[in-house]
């Protein structure tokens, strides 16, 4: 059935529609696909292969950008070089020989068109990321089904982020070169130095801190709890997604992680300069052929090492830069120390658990601080930019402000601070650290 109804698919993406009044038939909606299809060059599975991508994007994509992007994957189909006007190119020999075209390659894979369709998406539409990365985030979820033969099945979706990360731990601990995972057991390591060290503490007055004074009656404490579920609307799949990334994140980061190249399994992701500063566009994760949006870059630039890599427009190599913006141990002990957990209302995911996210960013200016740095866990981290939740720092200490769904009068308030029973135990560990 499942195939019967790829079949059925590709057919209406290929099929020639009849004119009302005349009863012509219309040309196809994919001509040069169509014709690809009938030669044989390119299967059922290419079809929708190289269709998809583009056909997601349809209300998005001109009929004359489609019928370009149709004449350059049927080409592609081919083996052809393809010309700026999308049609085969013709070499001296084919010319001579009456213009029979020179095949230049062998013919593209189905996974080699979704590919190329997905590039072509991405040019034509950069704009796409924002209801893509929408799709994206509710569609995502893992479910564990029930035990069946002594296994119990997984399924669900992850986002490319979580899959690129997963695939990275992967090949980490599938490294020949490595002896995978370590042996269960105790294991004694150094301490890594006090997390009271001077110098991991930025002053007052750094330029995270603001010197906005809070107006009177702006000194409330946000509530601890979500009894009603307004605030966290994620159905228990997407939450076990978000905790799933989480772990994977936790886990890269790990002493006892295996390494890739002698560092550790990290999460790569490459955004056009021009795309991260002004929002628009697409992002890549390296192993993922799925662009992502660029809120994913700029999601993983907060916690990581942005390199800034400079191509001439020949493809070489022009410049490269680094930029550190991790946070210490010393400081994340510090800051989790400080919130507790999760700062938004009624996530109760512990600090030490979260990321830590720059208020004000880095490429802005901000520090990596204590006084510009908040434990967020990855879910509202990854959505902070368009949940609503605005985040500022007065002298030191984060105050939140909710959106107008949840509080109309968007009043500035500050987080509940641990029980004291809850900051007396963590000083008493960090004591034991120190």
């Amino acid at each position: 059935m499942a195939g019967a109804g790829r079949v059925v698919k590709a057919a209406r993406v290929v099929h020639r529609e009849v004119e009302f009044t005349t009863g012509a038939l219309l040309p196809a909606r994919w001509p040069a696909l169509r014709e690809a299809l009938l030669s044989g060059v390119v299967g059922v599975a290419g079809v929708l292969a190289a269709t998809g991508p583009v056909e997601q994007a349809a209300g998005r994509i001109g009929a004359a950008e489609r019928l370009q992007a149709d004449a350059e994957l049927a080409a592609f189909a081919r083996g052809w070089d393809a010309v700026d006007d999308g049609s085969p190119r013709l070499d001296a020999d084919a010319e001579a020989e009456g213009g029979r075209e020179s095949e230049s390659g062998p013919a593209a894979t189905p996974e080699d068109l979704r590919v190329l369709a997905q590039a072509i998406v991405t040019y034509l539409d950069p704009d796409g990321a924002v209801p893509a990365e929408e799709i994206a985030m509710r569609e995502r979820g893992i479910i564990l089904g029930r035990a069946r033969h002594g296994v119990i099945p997984i399924r669900g979706s992850l986002l490319p982020e979580t899959a690129g990360q997963l695939q990275r731990i992967w090949d980490a601990y599938l490294n020949p070169k490595v002896d995978g995972p370590p042996l269960p057991g105790v294991r004694f390591v150094d301490n890594e130095g006090s997390p009271s060290a001077p110098d991991t503490f930025a002053s007052a007055g750094s330029p995270a801190s603001s010197t906005e004074a809070l107006r009177p009656g702006e000194n409330s404490i946000l509530p601890r709890s979500d009894p009603g579920g307004m605030i966290d609307t994620r159905t228990r799949a997407q939450k076990q997604h978000d905790a799933l990334t989480a772990a994977l994140g936790i886990a890269a980061r790990h002493r006892d992680m295996p390494t890739l190249g002698g560092a550790a399994p990290t999460l790569v992701v490459s955004v056009d300069a021009s795309d991260y500063a002004t929002g628009r566009g697409w992002a890549h994760i390296d192993g993922i052929d799925t662009p992502v949006s660029v809120s994913a870059a700029r999601h993983t630039a907060c916690g990581g090492t942005v390199q800034r890599v400079l191509f001439d427009p020949e493809g070489r190599i022009t410049g490269i830069g680094s930029t550190d913006r991790i946070f210490t141990t010393a400081q994340r002990r510090a800051i989790a120390l400080r919130d507790g957990e999760c700062l938004i209302p009624g996530c109760h995911v512990p600090a030490a658990w979260c990321e830590i996210h720059h208020v004000t960013e880095h490429a802005r200016g901000g520090p990596t601080s204590t006084d510009n740095g908040v434990a967020l866990c990855w879910h509202h981290h990854r959505t902070l930019d368009t949940s609503g939740w605005d985040i500022r720092m007065q002298n030191g200490i984060p105050h939140l402000r909710g959106p107008a769904w949840w509080d109309p009068h968007r009043t500035w308030r500050t987080p509940h601070r641990p029980t004291p029973s809850h900051t007396t135990a963590r000083r008493s560990r960090t004591r034991l650290r120190a």
